[in-house]
This record gives C-alpha cells, structure tokens and sequence, in this order.
C-alpha cells in the first residue's frame, strides 16, 4: 500500500497530500489509515488530506477538521474550523462523530450530497 510506504519512510516528508484517501481503502481500514496520518503528523511534519468520505471524517478529531466555504456574497473562499463552530464542538464532545453531522448538514455551505 502507498500510503503506508510513505507513512513509514525514514526520511519524513515536509507536508503529505493526500486525496480521497477512501477511494482506495476498504472503509473498515479508514479509522486506521486516519490514525497513521496523526501518528505521521504529531513527528513534526504536515498532513492535507482531502475527503468526501463521512466515514473517514468520523474517524478524525475536532481540532483536525477544516473545510473551504465559498463566501456567496464577494466570492471569496473561506477556510473554517471545526473547533471554532460552538454547535459542532458542542455535539462531538457530547460524543457525537463529525461525519454523522457533515450528513446533517453542521458544515455550513458544504453539502456532502
């Protein structure tokens, strides 16, 4: 498998891209190839990884999502937090996954119909 092949080089990357990393895995392996990417992060190194998986979301922590909203009204591209947004905060330390409320429509402008 790639990911782990870059995962476990011994001369780290600077920043790792990865994109729909669920396009490749069988979703029981999601959870686990999320926890490889913060294990690969928290050595020093950056980790982008794109999704439209609920699934792979479900598998991250609040301080690590983001997501890009485009602003209707100038145009521009917001980027958002997860730990900034008070309700999502709320419901995933009540215990709540991030990919269950994604489908329910907390991510503000991003659909992930």
């Amino acid at each position: 498998m790639l990911y782990l092949t870059l995962l476990y080089d011994p001369a780290p990357h600077p920043l790792l891209c990865v994109e729909e990393p669920e396009n490749q895995l069988y979703p029981n392996l999601l959870w686990e190839i999320a926890e490889d990417f913060r294990l690969y992060s928290n050595s020093g190194t950056q980790v982008f990884v794109s999704t439209h998986s609920p699934d792979f979301l479900n598998a991250t922590e609040l301080k690590e999502v983001f997501w890009l909203e485009k602003n209707k009204k100038n145009g521009y591209t917001q980027v958002k937090r997860a730990q900034d947004d008070e309700q999502i905060s709320a419901y995933v330390k009540a215990g709540d996954q991030m990919g269950y409320l994604w489908k329910q429509g907390f991510f503000g402008e991003v659909d992930p119909k």
